[in-house]
């Protein structure tokens, strides 16, 4: 799974990414510091993995993982091409979510694109250019049905679908506002960039983030603006979490304990984003390895056997399953087992974040 880091030139992209992957990337004071996309993998923070390593010492543990592309800064006029604009849109219709980084910090020694901070002008120029590229893509889909309109009823409908997005888009709304019933899916088959499931990031001052957040007018301003448009704001200071980014975990806790904080707000950005995309863990543990799997939330059983190895799938005969909190609390999966906590299922359970599974199969 694919998010893209997006935002105006200098608001915090890059520091972002650099926080999250460690990956020492430039970041400089001036437009269009980043060109081609940066690509990092994220692990999720999960707990579970360390309670589960301590009952079975395995060799390794292993994440669910996250890919995250810093994407080149937006600028006004991009639909039409101005700055990197193609480039970046792009790069932004291959992402499966989007996080939109906005600067909420005051500093004059980093220059604003627009001259001065302003997170609803920010939102808006984004916004803006997002939406007249998907229009684009709608007058195409609407010239090319239009061919074939009255060809059939269902080709007459589809115009008037486009039609309407159209509209609704031509007012200044994103799409993923556009209330639809049986045509979910089509709307999620045209790929559109306001489509896209978002999260807005509030890049604050460190003295704001360790104040409170509530004080700063720019992260008030955001929240507002962003409220009843289907998108969560949560607040970073990407200059702190770099500072934070290279500390041993101890070190990490006592420095978040400090400003009365019990995880890091990258740990929550990247646990957010995970759910954003509908997905969960289920997890298998062993002495060779505790593991985080990642699948869609409401798979079956059989489907995220496969996700193991195709021969699973093929040879599913059911899946021993426990949660986690469960088998944590007695201590191993045989006292569990000898319990009754263990419960027998076949392919079509739907599997539920936290599970540990057996797979039972045969090929």
């Amino acid at each position: 799974m694919k998010l893209g880091i997006v935002g105006l030139p200098n608001v915090g992209k890059s520091t972002l990414f650099n926080a999250l992957t460690n990956a020492g990337i430039q970041s400089a004071n001036f437009p269009f510091c980043t060109v081609e996309p940066n690509i990092g993998v994220v692990a999720v923070p999960d707990n579970r993995l360390n309670l589960l390593a301590k009952i079975y010492n395995p060799k390794k543990v292993t994440c669910a993982f996250v890919k995250f592309f810093d994407i080149a800064g937006l600028v006004k006029g991009a639909s039409k091409g101005e700055g990197l604009g193609n480039r970046f849109l792009s790069n932004i219709r291959e992402s499966n979510a989007i996080i939109h980084v906005v600067r909420c910090f005051d500093e004059p020694e980093i220059i604003h694109v627009n001259g001065e901070v302003h997170p609803k002008a920010d939102v808006e120029t984004i916004e803006t250019e997002l939406i007249l590229s998907d229009l684009e893509l709608i007058e195409r889909k609407i010239q090319e049905t239009k061919k074939f309109s009255k060809t059939s009823k269902a080709n007459i409908r589809n115009l008037e679908f486009y039609e309407e997005l159209k509209d609704f888009l031509g007012s200044g709304n994103p799409a993923r506002l556009f209330k639809t019933n049986e045509d979910d899916l089509k709307l999620n088959n045209l790929n559109l960039l306001t489509n896209k499931p978002t999260i807005f990031v509030a890049n604050v001052s460190e003295e704001d983030f360790v104040n409170g957040i509530e004080n700063c007018k720019h992260y008030r301003n955001l929240k507002d603006i962003i409220n009843n448009t289907n998108a969560a704001v949560i607040p970073i200071c990407s200059e702190l979490e770099m500072q934070i980014s290279d500390m041993s975990l101890e070190d990490k806790k006592v420095f978040l304990a400090d400003l009365g904080l019990s995880n890091s707000s990258l740990d929550r950005l990247i646990t957010s984003c995970y759910e954003l995309l509908g997905l969960i863990s289920f997890l298998t543990a062993g002495n060779s390895e505790v593991k985080a799997w990642t699948i869609k939330n409401g798979t079956k059983a059989s489907q995220a056997a496969g996700k193991i190895h195709s021969d699973i799938e093929r040879g599913f005969i059911r899946a021993e399953i426990v949660p986690c909190e469960i088998l944590l609390s007695c201590g191993s999966f045989s006292i569990a087992k000898e319990k009754g906590l263990v419960k027998s299922e076949g392919k079509d359970y739907i599997i539920k974040d936290g599970d540990v599974v057996l797979f039972r199969f045969n090929v």
